[in-house]
This record gives C-alpha cells, sequence and structure tokens, in this order.
C-alpha cells in the first residue's frame, strides 16, 4: 500500500509500516518484505526523495546524478535530517572500473571560531542545548560543493537537471510525513526562531498536520540559483549574504561568520578506509569522521570469533560485539579528528598486530568494563574527550544503477532541525557541537578540540563491501548519532556472517555499546537478554534505538534492497 501521505502517484515497492516505532512496536504489523530489482534501486529516508532518484537513473542518469536529485528533495521533505545546509560524506563506486572515491563534505568552522567558543566564562562547559540554538553551532555548509565536485567528477546529466524534481515539489507542495510532524511536534526551540516557526507551525503554534499540501517557494528560489550557477550560488553572493546575516544576527547565540569563511569552503577527496573482513574487503569512510576506521576495528576485533555459529539475537554475540563497540569508541575518543588539523594514526588503529593485541582483551564470558584507548606513540600526548551528547538525526541515501555504479551517501544537518535558523528556505546545520566542548583534560589537548577552519570529528560512516574480485556486494549507511557506528556495524555482520537479507539485516533490533552502558533496544526481544547480560558484567541501558539503516545488496540475481522500518524510508528500483 502506499501511505495517504505521499503525493498521489509515487510509486513505492514496499509496505511503508511501523513509522517512527521500534521494530516491536511495529511487530504486530506485516512484516516487511526486502525489495528486488533487476538493474537500478535507490533506497532513501522518504519515499519522494526515492522516486526522484529513481526517476533520474530512468532518465539516462548515474547513481551520482540520482544522489544529487535524492538529497535536493530530502532537504524539502526531511529538513530535519539533511538539507543544502549541512554537509556530509560521500562514497562513489565506479562499476566499469571497480575504483572507489571517497568525498569529504564535512562543515568547517569559521575563521573566527576559538578553543574555549562552548565555555563559560568560568570555564564549565555549555549545556548542550544551550549551545545547539542559534549561530554558535553552525558551520560552512559542505554538501552542495561536495555534490557538486562529486558530479563534475563522476555525473552524467546535467547539473541543473537534477534539481527538476525538488523544485517541481517546492513550489507545488508536498504532504507532510507522520515523522516530520512528530519532530516539530517534539521540537521546543524551533518556534523561538521567527522565519522557522512562520513555515512550520500553524498560527496557533501546533504543527502543520500530517498530510498538509506544504509549499516552499523559498526553497524553489534558493534551488533554481543553484541549479544555473553551481555551488557559488550558495557559496558567494545574496544567499552567503543572508546566511551570514542569520548566523551574525541569531536572535540566540549570534556567531560571526564571514562571506570569506563560505567563499573559501572546499570539498575534499580522501583516501577510504579499507580492510578485510573473513573473505569480504569493507571500505568506509576516513576522519574526519570516525565511523569508518571504528566499524573496521570492531569487525576485525570479532573476526576469531564464529559468529556464524551464534543466533543474531543472543546474548553470546550482543556481548562479544558489545565488546568490540567499547575498545573502538575508546580509540575513537582520543585518536580521531580533522586530518589536516591532526595527525591521525589511521594505518596504527587498523594494524594487524594491534588489533590482535586489543582483540584478546575481550572475553568471552565477561564484560572487559571501561575500555582505555590503545597506546600509539606518535600520538601519545592526547586526552580523550567528556561525553557528550550527538544527536540521532542525518539521513542515510544508498544507490546502484544499471551500469553498476554505486553510491553511499550520509547527509547531515547534525540535530533534529540543526541550528533552527532557517535562510532562504533551509535551515542551517548546528555541526560545530560536533567539537569537544572542553579543549584541554587533565592539562592536555583534545583531538577534537574547537579550531578555526577545522572540521568537527563525525560519527557517519557509509560504506560498502567487495568480494575479492572487486565486485560490489552491499552499500549501506544509517543516521543516528554516535549510534552510526555500532547500527553498520550491526548491519555489515548481519548480512555477511548470519546471511539475512537487506530488509531483515536493517531491521533486526539494535544494541550498542559506546565505552559505557550496553544499549539494548527498548521494546525488542533484547531485552530478554538483560540479565544475562548482567551476569556478565555489563551495566545494561534499554533505550530507544531509532536507526535509519538503507542497504542494497548486489547478487547474480539483481539487487536487493531494505529500508529501516524505524523510519520512512523506502527501496525502489527497476
Amino acid at each position: 500500500m502506499v501511505t495517504n501521505w505521499m503525493k498521489p502517484g509515487v510509486r513505492a515497492l514496499v509496505v511503508v509500516c511501523g513509522i517512527g516505532l521500534t521494530a516491536a512496536a511495529a511487530a504486530d504489523q506485516p512484516v516487511r518484505p526486502a525489495v528486488h530489482a533487476a538493474h537500478l534501486m535507490v533506497v532513501a529516508a522518504n519515499p519522494l526523495a526515492a522516486q526522484a532518484g529513481l526517476d533520474i537513473l530512468r532518465q539516462g542518469g548515474n547513481a551520482v546524478d540520482a544522489a544529487v536529485a535524492v538529497q535536493m528533495v530530502l532537504a524539502l521533505v526531511e529538513p530535519q535530517s539533511s538539507g543544502i545546509g549541512g554537509g556530509g560524506f560521500l562514497l562513489a563506486f565506479d562499476g566499469k572500473s571497480r575504483t572507489l572515491t571517497t568525498y569529504d563534505g564535512r562543515e568547517t568552522a569559521p575563521a573566527a571560531a576559538t578553543p574555549d567558543m562552548f565555555l563559560h566564562p568560568g570555564g564549565t562547559p555549555m549545556e548542550f542545548e544551550e549551545a545547539v540554538v542559534g549561530g554558535l553551532s553552525v558551520g560552512v555548509p559542505g554538501a552542495v560543493r561536495m555534490l557538486e565536485r562529486v558530479h563534475r567528477e563522476h555525473g552524467h546529466l546535467p547539473w541543473a537537471q537534477l534539481f527538476g524534481p525538488a523544485i517541481k515539489l517546492a513550489e507545488e507542495g508536498f504532504p507532510v510525513s507522520p515523522r516530520l510532524h512528530e519532530e516539530l511536534a517534539d521540537d521546543e526551540h524551533l518556534k523561538q526562531i521567527p522565519a522557522a516557526a512562520a513555515y512550520f507551525y500553524q498560527a496557533d503554534g501546533t504543527p502543520v498536520p500530517v498530510g498538509t499540501l506544504l509549499r516552499n517557494p523559498a526553497l524553489a528560489e534558493t534551488l533554481r540559483s543553484i541549479a544555473k550557477d553551481g555551488a557559488d550560488a550558495l557559496y558567494r553572493g545574496r544567499i552567503a549574504d543572508d546566511i551570514v546575516a542569520a548566523v551574525s544576527n541569531s536572535p540566540l547565540q549570534p556567531a560571526h561568520m564571514t562571506q570569506a569563511d563560505l567563499a573559501g569552503y572546499e570539498a575534499k577527496v580522501r583516501e577510504p578506509v579499507c580492510a578485510p573482513y573473513r573473505q569480504w574487503k569493507v571500505c568506509s569512510m576516513a576522519p574526519p569522521s570516525s565511523g569508518g576506521i571504528a566499524i573496521l576495528q570492531m569487525l576485525r576485533l570479532l573476526e576469531r570469533f564464529d559468529l556464524k555459529a551464534m543466533a543474531p539475537e543472543s546474548a553470546p554475540a550482543v556481548h562479544l560485539i558489545a565488546e568490540a563497540g567499547r575498545l573502538a569508541f575508546a580509540d575513537r575518543d582520543r585518536y580521531v579528528a580533522d586530518p589536516d588539523k591532526l595527525a591521525v594514526p589511521t594505518a596504527q588503529l587498523l594494524g594487524e598486530t594491534y588489533l590482535q593485541e586489543r582483540s584478546q582483551l575481550i572475553r568471552p564470558d565477561h564484560d572487559l568494563g571501561k575500555a582505555t584507548a590503545g597506546t600509539l606513540k606518535e600520538q601519545s600526548g592526547w586526552a580523550a574527550p567528556l561525553p557528550q551528547v550527538e544527536p540521532v538525526s542525518t539521513s542515510q541515501i544508498s544507490i546502484v544503477d544499471g551500469e553498476g555504479n554505486a553510491v553511499s551517501f550520509t547527509t547531515t544537518i547534525e540535530g533534529p532541525f540543526g541550528s533552527r535558523l532557517f535562510v532562504d528556505g533551509f535551515l542551517l546545520n548546528n555541526e560545530l557541537t560536533d567539537f569537544s566542548f572542553k579543549p584541554e583534560r587533565d592539562g592536555q589537548p583534545v583531538a577534537n578540540r574547537v579550531e578555526p577552519g577545522k572540521r568537527p570529528r563525525s560519527s557517519m560512516a557509509p560504506a560498502m563491501v567487495f568480494d575479492r574480485r572487486g565486485r560490489l556486494v552491499l552499500v549501506v549507511g544509517s543516521p543516528g548519532g554516535a549510534a552510526i557506528i555500532p547500527f553498520v556495524a550491526k548491519t555489515l555482520i548481519a548480512a555477511l556472517d548470519w546471511n539475512l537479507d537487506p530488509q531483515a539485516a536493517a531491521d533486526l533490533p539494535n544494541f550498542a555499546n559506546r565505552n559505557g552502558a550496553t544499549e539494548l533496544e527498548k521494546g525488542t526481544a533484547l531485552e530478554a537478554l538483560a540479565p544475562q547480560l548482567q551476569a556478565m558484567g555489563h551495566e545494561v541501558k534499554l533505550t530507544d534505538m531509532t536507526s535509519g539503516v538503507a542497504v542494497i545488496a548486489v547478487t547474480p540475481e539483481g539487487l536487493v534492497g531494505g529500508a529501516d522500518s524505524r523510519r520512512e524510508g523506502v527501496a525502489v528500483g527497476d
């Protein structure tokens, strides 16, 4: 069936059920099947965005072309999660040459940013909610400049053509989805920004109802400008001036961003991080994302264990994967930051001998407790930051086209609705709150401290899996803040070790250990594991774990896709 909030005529190939609920909460609904397609597939967080990508593929576009179209529609229909005011990381696989290129569109701190910008005068760090809303948290957006570069190097259709679906929807209106409505109802800050309040809320202060046809002519005009003049339309001229004005004149936490900050932004190509896992090769994003290193560490730490012999929702499996998470997060927190500002020891962190030694810390029968980072001589002077909030917004786009090209693109404006600043029809990110608020700990510098021009550390982990001949096997990624790392690791293990299809792998109950309590997804079968895990020494926490995994498997029979049932995503294809 097609949900009643979707625009008539949009083709969906999967049942959309359990929106906004945990897997168990939707257990009384029909089990969503995996989607099969012969040649083309798009998995995205909203049916309208997925359909836009599929339409571009049908017009002769490739995976990169479709990714641009999907992102522009998501900026309109899923503004709480991503958009042109944010950034992201993208993996582009060329099916003909079997080469993988990874792109860094992470936001940067303005030149005026300082290490103590999130500290009160007495030196205590701000509360997250205090720092996030307004101009102080806004980084220079990276998504549009990155997509322009990816398209220039890999795209097929004309750039302007890719904006057509989003412009049409912005002008004619799109039906407000249940998830957008719920996010608006839950948000306490968006109403404090007059431009955002006028767009997202009714006169009585209630959010626009589900199914409301919401038009955004300001965004349509912005997208027209970018379609015509390229990324410069956002980074120079009128729109750039409007961004600077919104940040500088914010009614909450005004900050100093300049036209030069925007004009100087550069999207970068990074070397992918790759590692073997059993008979496969897994690749993901390098720093400033910590996600790639962390999921690769988790997989390599677990390789000596026979996960295949363990049931997916069993205490032994959850215990081992949680222990690997502890160790990966300990290293992540201490060593990973912007590689242009700090020499990140990536090769050491993924070194065979190092990970074998770290793996021996994992006991099959008992929790190891709070893990410490491994000792790396080159970085021994860096301290781990204090824990802080990482919002669970963000969006994942997974695409495979008819030529075997593929994209895994994790895109974000950070927290739900970002900084809440609304400019020319789009929201600005709050990405700077991904920096460590305290620049030092125990007299040592923190790697992820704020610095001018620096990119904050991310947890995003768009990933691809290849066989021994270099052929694409899986395209995967997820939103979820710092929990992206365990979400993606779980999905990879589910597909590679437990042979679950993409839909079943995405919907498998979530669990994580981020070097603290072992988190189990509330309302799922995993709750029953709590006594067994506690007996093994785990501190157990039951919590909502709203992933948004988008995964495509490439098989000899065609493509198989899955979109996490916890959100509104769909897989569509031909």
